[in-house]
């Protein structure tokens, strides 16, 4: 079936390939329910979702349950065809894809256009791997008790996944689940975000029309929406083999403690941070800042919202720094020139102004932004942060920097560790051993150096620690973590005459 989804103003619909109701089993379930989905620029109606419910969940795992053994055992040859049909399908539908991001999500058409290509890079990524899925042999006679004994190991896979997508990059982040657990042949269901339920869908259906299209079972790759409740029939459910998470660190704690003892994978939130050292390019970290601190609006758990600067550069630092500000684009996400727009929601920007308000008072002062223009927060920076405070210690998840000046390096890279969190941290210098420095003491996930924090490439191994969660995603380390090892020792046989 095909459907459209409601134009934005002088545009053409946006066309979405894929039946009414939810992609169960091997057909689609009529849902329960259903729910606007509406662009949270100006609140206008998109389109009307389907809404699942813990039966329908449960019914989906029977599904999975069901076709592990078959998913298991698919050929090579057909799971990597199933990924690079569907990157080929996407790529030529990206301008749809990239409008109904947009739509959606409320992003900026810029990153909702990266959105897409990264989704590209981990469906072709991710059938890579299916070649790479393998063990090797070892030697066991290191003690002679081994002596004409043959060892070897091999991966399979864990079982049914559910992957759990966020609200920011849904079209991402359900691939991130769903192309890994296919390339290690195991059925995955996924969960959206209830905002964001659209693009996800048509990726599962596209990647379900492949199966169909290579003899293998669509139930395969399955999706349900819902609230929390459907997400606890997933996670909770004893048959599942992996949960693969991606949200809050509030969230991704209780999922962890109830599906235990079910290996679960999380990817949380974070207070990115950038230092500036006293011998950084200035110009360059200025720029890192804003490139950094507001794309997506601010809404990537990778975003600048920490930055540090050694108490030498300070001042001209932050000339440098709210000179760039201003001249960021803000409003409509429609429009390729705008870096900044709403927020996913009403209640989001109200936590944020709260935020904000409560630093200032605290005794923060206001260099850029603050207010709110047309219901986008505008790109903002905070000066002199009371460190106890949210918009420092806690994930803000908009378009707001803060900053502090430290009097130097070493008590910058203290500050960046004093943090619940640990995904991503950069740090702008221009000596090496600054570099190296930072490599051995940041605590966090990945350290970029002289790049913003949020610099991703999806076929680096991506995760963090301390509350910023556990595993790792991109194509290939997904795809070890959704497989177990298992040893073979064989004492061969010799007749006798």
């Amino acid at each position: 079936m095909t459907t459209h989804v409601k134009p934005a103003d002088g545009e053409s619909p946006v066309v979405r390939e894929f039946p009414e109701g939810l992609p169960i089993g091997d057909h689609w379930a009529e849902a329960p329910a259903g729910g606007d989905v509406r662009f949270p620029y100006d609140g206008t109606f998109v389109a009307r979702a389907p809404v699942g419910d813990t039966g329908l969940a449960r019914q989906a795992v029977d599904a999975a349950v069901a076709v592990r053994e078959r998913v298991g055992r698919l050929p090579s040859h057909t799971r990597r065809a199933a990924l690079l049909a569907t990157h080929e399908a996407i790529a030529s539908r990206r301008a749809d894809f990239e409008r109904l991001l947009v739509l959606e999500t409320g992003k900026p058409l810029v990153d909702c256009r990266v959105e897409v290509d990264r989704t590209l890079l981990t469906l072709l990524t991710a059938a890579e791997e299916v070649a790479r899925l393998h063990g090797e042999t070892v030697p066991l006679d290191l003690l002679p008790s081994g002596e004409g004994l043959l060892g070897f190991w091999t991966r399979k896979p864990i079982g049914v996944v559910v992957g759990i997508a966020g609200f920011n990059y849904p079209l991402l982040l359900a691939a991130h689940k769903v192309a890994p657990s296919l390339a290690a042949g195991c059925p995955v269901i996924v969960k959206p975000a209830p905002q964001t339920p659209l693009a996800t869908l048509w990726l599962v259906h596209l990647l379900r029309e492949a199966l169909g299209a290579a003899d293998a079972p669509r139930a395969a790759v399955q999706l349900v929406t819902g609230g929390p409740e459907v997400g606890a029939a997933l996670t909770c459910d004893r048959r599942i083999g992996a949960v693969s998470f991606t949200g809050s660190a509030a969230v991704g704690h209780r999922i962890a403690r109830d599906a235990a003892p079910t290996k679960v994978l999380l990817e949380l939130g974070s207070n990115a941070a950038l230092v500036v050292a006293a011998d950084a390019d200035l110009d360059a970290a200025a720029d890192a800042v804003v490139r950094g601190g507001y794309y997506a609006s601010g809404q990537a758990c990778i975003s600048v919202q920490r930055v540090i600067v050694v108490d030498a550069v300070r001042e001209e630092f932050m000339a440098r720094l709210t000179e760039r500000v201003a001249q960021v684009a803000v409003g409509d996400p429609r429009d390729p020139r705008t870096r900044v727009s709403a927020l996913i929601d009403k209640r989001s920007t109200e936590r944020v102004r709260a935020w904000l308000d409560e630093a200032v008072a605290a005794g923060a002062s206001l260099v850029a932004g603050g207010g709110v223009t047309d219901g986008v927060i505008e790109p903002t920076v905070l000066l002199d942060v009371d460190r106890a405070l949210p918009v420092w210690n806690e994930e803000v998840f908009a378009p707001v920097v803060a900053v502090r000046s430290v009097p130097d390096l070493d008590t910058a890279l203290d500050l960046v560790n004093d943090a619940r969190y640990g995904l991503h941290a950069s740090v702008y210098t221009s000596a090496l051993e600054t570099a190296f420095t930072a490599l051995d003491r940041l605590e966090v996930g990945g350290v970029v150096v002289n790049e913003v924090p949020g610099f991703r490439s999806d076929v680096m191994p991506y995760g963090g620690v301390k509350d910023s969660g556990a595993g790792r995603e991109g194509p290939r380390f997904a795809v070890e973590e959704l497989t177990v090892t298992r040893m073979a020792v064989i004492r061969p046989t010799t007749r006798k005459p």
